[in-house]
């Protein structure tokens, strides 16, 4: 199990870049699959991109080629790089954990272990 704890939100203009940080408390980071949701107020929480233990990635049709999910193994931690924001993008991100190797995991139900979010907002 993985404790994790995000950081890095923050109210930003439209156009603009963040990057997110979860850090993972745990010996066996690095044979986690790891993941970011969103839930926006008063919808459903959606996957946002998820990387393998060897590095695959996939990420949801509306932020590809504006966000990019990294791990570094060594700092036990997982980063989200968003660029060009909108304000669609505005929600609590959260990222997640599943003790499972060598598979990109997209359904929030696949996943084990989850931190309390940190908030982005993107005005318009």
């Amino acid at each position: 199990q993985l404790q994790l704890v995000e950081s890095g939100g923050d109210l930003v203009q439209s156009g603009e870049s963040l990057r997110l940080s979860c850090a993972a408390s745990g010996q066996s980071f690095k044979s986690y699959a790891m993941g970011w949701f969103r839930q926006a107020p008063g919808k459903e929480r959606e996957f946002v991109a998820a990387i393998s233990t060897g590095g695959t990635t996939d990420y949801a049709n509306s932020v590809k080629g504006r966000f990019i999910i990294s791990r570094d193994n060594a700092k036990n931690t997982v980063s989200l790089q968003m660029d060009n924001l909108k304000p669609d993008d505005t929600a609590v991100y959260t990222c997640a954990a599943a003790d499972v190797q060598f598979v990109v995991l997209v359904r929030a139900g696949d996943y084990d272990d989850w931190g309390q979010g940190t908030q982005v907002t993107v005005s318009s």
